[in-house]
């Protein structure tokens, strides 16, 4: 069955103007240049130390003219932090009143909007074209994007983490080695060039009805006990099971074990769906 849910835990930010594309370019971890007209990836804005203060998915609507579709969460703090570095600019920021609808399933192209995101089984719709009739909760599609290994920052974890932290380095067009100068790219570079990086997100799934607290650890196995470890990034309880999403040392030994502190439930390693590089 396809599900149509109410994306109501996103905002949609817009920035027209001449220096939209060259201000962009000089704020975030991808290459605004090279992302072509009705084109969008995910993409990060850092603070001066390289580390991210917001996650989200830039759209090229037009030359001049670009979406920022903003986690609720992250706003106002990820949104005032870009502003400022605006003022000798010429863009303008806007928050446009728009519905916005995720899709999940086969059949998710045959919804048309004032514009369409596609990324393989799912959409997300900006003003649908038809009255939709939502059948699935926000966090069905939350699931869908830890399963995708697309993190999920909120307001207790910005500025906490460096990009390659987050695994961003891996998914779409979100962190350029190749570009110019932006802000904290030095940090950035380093950490691929020096291997200064130690930290990787990585997935987890358990069947428990415990949400754990954002921000908070998970418990690693060891040979005269249990420790906690890791930075809980994310956590969703959806159709009766956790979803996790927990920034750990990026070096995992085979069949390492590990556990909720809360309720000692067992956590298993969900696969990543792309390579850490």
């Amino acid at each position: 069955m396809t599900k149509l849910i109410h994306l109501t835990q996103y905002k949609l930010i817009e920035l027209t103007g001449v220096d939209s594309e060259k201000f962009l370019q000089g704020q975030l971890t991808c290459d605004v240049t090279k992302l072509k007209t009705g084109d969008s990836t995910l993409t990060a804005h850092c603070d001066p130390k390289g580390k991210v203060s917001s996650v989200f998915r830039l759209i090229r609507v037009a030359q001049e003219q670009f979406y920022l579709l903003f986690r609720t969460d992250l706003l106002p703090a990820g949104l005032d932090q870009l502003k400022k570095y605006a003022v000798f600019s010429k863009v303008a920021f806007a928050e446009p009143e728009v519905q916005l609808a995720g899709v999940i399933g086969e059949n998710c192209g045959q919804f048309s909007a004032s514009f369409v995101v596609n990324s393989g089984n799912a959409a997300i719709l900006i003003n649908p074209a038809e009255r939709l009739e939502f059948n699935a909760s926000a966090e069905a599609w939350d699931c869908v994007e830890i399963q995708r290994g697309y993190p999920i920052l909120s307001a207790k974890t910005q500025n906490e983490f460096i990009p390659q932290a987050l695994n961003l380095q891996c998914i779409e067009q979100a962190v350029s080695f190749q570009k110019g100068c932006y802000i904290g790219q030095e940090t950035v570079a380093r950490a691929k060039y020096r291997g200064t990086n130690k930290r990787a997100m990585f997935i987890f799934k358990a069947r428990s009805q415990i949400i754990p607290e954002i921000g908070g650890e998970i418990e690693m196995r060891l040979e005269n006990g249990w420790r906690k470890t890791g930075v809980i990034l994310s956590a969703v309880n959806f159709g009766e099971v956790l979803w996790l999403q927990v920034v750990l040392n990026n070096r995992l030994e085979d069949g390492q074990q590990f556990r909720l502190p809360a309720d000692e439930t067992a956590l298993e390693l969900y696969p990543l769906p792309y390579e850490l590089v």
